[in-house]
């Protein structure tokens, strides 16, 4: 039956919608398969951890824009993932509830929701002042306690924070800084996007006693994070 032209939608109906076509059309389609994944992506509203401005794109296939244009926060890192992305991620990186976990690149502080939901800790880093504000309110209004965020450059900083036993680096880098590897347990896990524009791969390392596994199992693109160094693509 058809609304009245004048009936007011509840916008949490919509959400909840919109979420559910998130989960069916872009997650599940993309191998995420993980029910206890798919369940979670449910249930962490994601529009809560947008601006104002982009709450009816909070369920798109796309990154979203934390702050200035488009074009800004794609060049400064100031974006959020594609949920399809943040998904596989999380699937992939296979968390345990007693890991302790270091995201790079907080955002608006929906990966470290999700990540902090299956795991005992986290420390996020953020190194735009901003978003780190943004983050720790978003956290707080979602009631998520087990996440610290801290204002650094995750790139440098982060000898300072122990070792961690998942890294997750929430954008692209053009390689994984090696101080990175030096911070995992045994049987930690590096879960970043590496390489360069049009092609970038999903890179997974697992710390097997002095070894180091690394998987590609996936391509996608992302915008960079900040902080990170671009090492020459040309050899001479």
């Amino acid at each position: 039956m058809a609304l009245p032209m004048n009936a007011q939608v509840d916008p949490r109906d919509v959400h909840a919608q919109a979420r559910f076509n998130m989960i069916e059309q872009q997650v599940r389609p993309w191998n995420v398969l993980d029910e206890s994944v798919l369940e979670l992506m449910g249930q962490i509203h994601r529009e809560d951890f947008v601006p104002p401005e982009y709450q009816s794109m909070a369920y798109m296939d796309l990154e979203i824009p934390l702050k200035g244009t488009a074009e800004e926060a794609a060049k400064q890192g100031w974006h959020m993932l594609a949920p399809k992305i943040e998904a596989r991620m999380l699937q992939d990186v296979q968390l345990k509830p007693s890991d302790r976990v270091l995201e790079i690149g907080s955002g608006s502080g929906y990966m470290a929701a999700l990540l902090a939901a299956q795991a005992k800790e986290v420390v996020t880093m953020e190194i735009d002042p901003e978003l780190a504000e943004m983050a720790r309110e978003n956290l707080l209004s979602a009631g998520v306690k087990n996440v610290e965020v801290k204002l650094a450059n995750g790139a440098t900083a982060s000898l300072a924070q122990g070792t961690f036993d998942v890294i997750v680096l929430s954008g692209s880098v053009a390689e994984i800084p090696e101080a990175l590897y030096a911070q995992l347990n045994e049987g930690g896990r590096i879960a970043a996007i590496v390489g360069h524009m049009p092609v970038m791969r999903f890179t997974l390392v697992t710390k097997n006693g002095n070894s180091f596994e690394v998987k590609k199992p996936w391509d996608i693109a992302a915008s960079r994070l900040v902080g990170f160094e671009e090492p020459s693509r040309f050899s001479f």
